[in-house]
């Protein structure tokens, strides 16, 4: 673990030396005149599959921020096939039905306005939908990204901050995408609601927790007893907050206070000297950590753009139109394209 962190400040270090923001060429408006309809598509469908399941708010959110930490926010993630970033460690609890919920936007905005608007920005906008679905706060969103020709290398994928990242770790990592401690300690707030796989929390239950100070001995067991026996899929979950799971709030905040954060890099945040002030804060006033979570996530979604002639509008958000283009030579019908995705 320790030499994973190692790796990936290095890494960080050489190639994100610096974010290149495009929101010079981004606009609330980009679309108005070609896809008026656009934000009522978006909003329309999000809701419908929010009633159906809830957990697809902190999934959007997941998919958004795994994204754009990489290499920025260029829909890179939702490519599917050999190579992909959906294959790499970090991607692979990504949950389909969100994934499925991006491309099914993205066939409806292009039926009603043809091949107009990227996955980028629907990507987006829908992640921004479903927090407001969920309670959280409405970010801005400025528009006009375009979509990644290719996925980010598995370098750049492993620069996202793990579960079992110190504080320092974690400021560092976000530091060099130009992301500052009030980002890190509002961002990390969206595990307020959404759940973790049992191995991604392993390190929490698994040393003698009743000597360890950095957990409530209680929850330690429960996670243990909760990811004891047969698991070899790794499928059993945690609710992220033990208080509201499926609410977007700032009961996370009191998570930690009562020693209950579910990752190490979560319950770090309370006791770290740099971090504590303000996620103590958050605990108090849930205003405060709405407001600078709409920054953040404003901040976020502006990184590392393609804009202009830069990469293109797909087709189909799980490929490159140059392949979607190969699949159609090759057969008949969508069908054939399904099949390959």
């Amino acid at each position: 673990m320790a030499s994973r962190a190692a790796a990936a400040i290095a890494v960080l270090a050489l190639v994100c030396a610096a974010v290149h923001s495009s929101e010079g060429q981004l606009s609330p408006n980009f679309h108005a005149a070609t896809c008026p309809d656009l934000e009522h598509i978006v909003e329309f469908h999000v809701a419908e599959t929010f009633r159906r399941d809830v957990g697809v708010a902190p999934a959007l959110i997941r998919i958004l921020f795994h994204d754009c930490f990489p290499q920025g926010c260029d829909a890179s993630v939702l490519l599917k096939g050999a190579g992909s970033e959906l294959n790499e460690v970090p991607n692979q609890t990504l949950r389909p039905v969100a994934l499925d919920l991006i491309e099914r936007i993205r066939a409806a905005v292009h039926s009603a306005c043809g091949p107009t608007v990227s996955c980028a920005d629907i990507t987006v906008l829908a992640t921004r939908d479903s927090l407001v679905e969920a309670g959280g706060p409405r970010f801005d969103v400025s528009l006009g990204r375009r979509d990644a020709l290719a996925p980010a290398s598995s370098a750049l994928v492993g620069l996202l901050p793990a579960p079992f990242f110190d504080v320092p770790t974690l400021i560092a990592s976000f530091s060099n995408r130009s992301l500052d401690v009030a980002d890190l300690v509002s961002l990390s707030g969206a595990h307020t609601f959404g759940v973790a796989h049992c191995p991604a929390f392993e390190d929490r239950f698994k040393p003698v927790f009743d000597t360890n100070p950095a957990i409530d001995s209680k929850f330690a067991t429960s996670l243990r007893n909760k990811c004891a026996g047969d698991n070899p899929a790794g499928t059993l979950t945690q609710n992220l907050d033990v208080r509201t799971p499926d609410a977007f709030d700032n009961k996370y905040y009191f998570d930690l206070i009562a020693r209950q954060g579910l990752f190490k890099s979560d319950q770090g945040l309370i006791d770290h000297p740099t971090t504590k002030r303000m996620a103590t804060r958050f605990s108090l006033n849930q205003g405060a950590f709405f407001e600078q979570f709409a920054r953040s996530m404003t901040k976020m979604s502006n990184m590392d753009l393609l804009t202009g002639n830069k990469g293109e509008i797909r087709n189909n958000c799980a490929a490159p139109n140059r392949r979607v283009q190969d699949i159609e030579t090759a057969t008949t019908g969508d069908e054939g394209i399904a099949a390959d995705m």
